[in-house]
């Protein structure tokens, strides 16, 4: 590595994350599976959630909170009067406060409590484990955050056992068909050593459930980012792009000519990008994969 690169801080991962949540339909394509997927995995749970559910929500770096209130949402139209118990998991102290004060302000959560975990999912498998009598959950999620664990696999048997009967374990990860899937598998030689997560899109996530010989079903919704910016010149919104993609501080500035070109080169690919209207689009596809208890 370069001495001169490093990798985000949680500070500046969160700046460079914000900048890709507003050039991408991320958070659309999410409120798409919720509106077109979600009401018929909560009603088909009918059998599991009586007048009391208990979910778990994996939070972990990536901020989902207003995500996560709009699935709460669903669970009360599909089950009216029904008390949820509401654990978040959530290392990063900037994300809990403002998630804090998104339910300060819904007036519409009285049936539902919350309890804050400022942990990493290991430390609260751990943390469970060392008192020695687990708690079972209705519904588990876990939205784009499995890149950043140590272990995949243990992560998702332990959060699994977890599960109540005919519990639901959501995983929301990037797919095969995305770009990153492309980037992660082709051209991982244009990426710095900096970032530290794991390249791991669907089928990774389902080789891992197939071993644990538990029943899944995928759904694929289509997402894009707009990259246009990361190839004009000193523009600022383009240098955070490039810092999340790459898990960099300051990537476009401190990493040496040749793999920066690389990299840029590698974005534009057909396989990675489309052109639309003169912009590129990067291809954000995202898998959504429901788990049986």
């Amino acid at each position: 590595v370069i001495p001169s690169m490093r990798s985000l801080t949680a500070e500046e991962y969160v700046e460079a994350f914000k900048t890709f949540l507003d050039h991408s339909t991320e958070h659309q394509c999410m409120d798409e599976f919720n509106k077109e997927e979600m009401p018929n995995i909560m009603a088909r749970a009918s059998s599991a959630f009586s007048r009391h559910v208990s979910l778990l929500l994996l939070c972990f770096y990536l901020a989902i909170s207003e995500q996560d209130l709009k699935m709460i949402r669903i669970l009360q139209a599909a089950h009216p009067g029904v008390l949820i118990d509401n654990e978040i998991i959530e290392p990063n102290p900037q994300h809990v406060a403002a998630y804090k004060e998104l339910v300060n302000q819904a007036p519409d959560l009285q049936n539902v409590s919350f309890i804050w975990h400022q942990l990493t999912s290991l430390e609260y498998e751990q943390q469970v484990k060392e008192k020695g009598a687990p708690k079972k959950f209705d519904f588990i999620h876990m939205i784009q955050m499995l890149y950043r664990v140590e272990d995949i696999s243990n992560t998702i048997k332990f959060f699994h056992s977890c599960l109540n009967h005919q519990g639901k374990l959501l995983i929301i990860i990037l797919s095969d068909s995305s770009g990153w899937a492309s980037l992660w598998k082709k051209y991982r030689h244009c990426l710095p050593s900096t970032d530290s997560g794991h390249y791991i899109t669907t089928k990774g996530i389902m080789d891992v459930l197939q071993r644990l010989g538990v029943e899944y079903r995928v759904y694929e919704f289509p997402s894009g980012w707009d990259i246009t910016e990361c190839f004009i010149e000193g523009d600022p919104v383009g240098g955070r792009m490039m810092d999340f993609l790459t898990g960099t501080k300051n990537f476009l500035g401190m990493a040496p000519p040749g793999l920066r070109r690389q990299l840029q080169e590698a974005l534009c690919q057909p396989e990675c990008s489309s052109k639309k209207d003169g912009r590129i689009i990067f291809s954000n596809n995202l898998s959504m994969i429901v788990v049986e208890s």
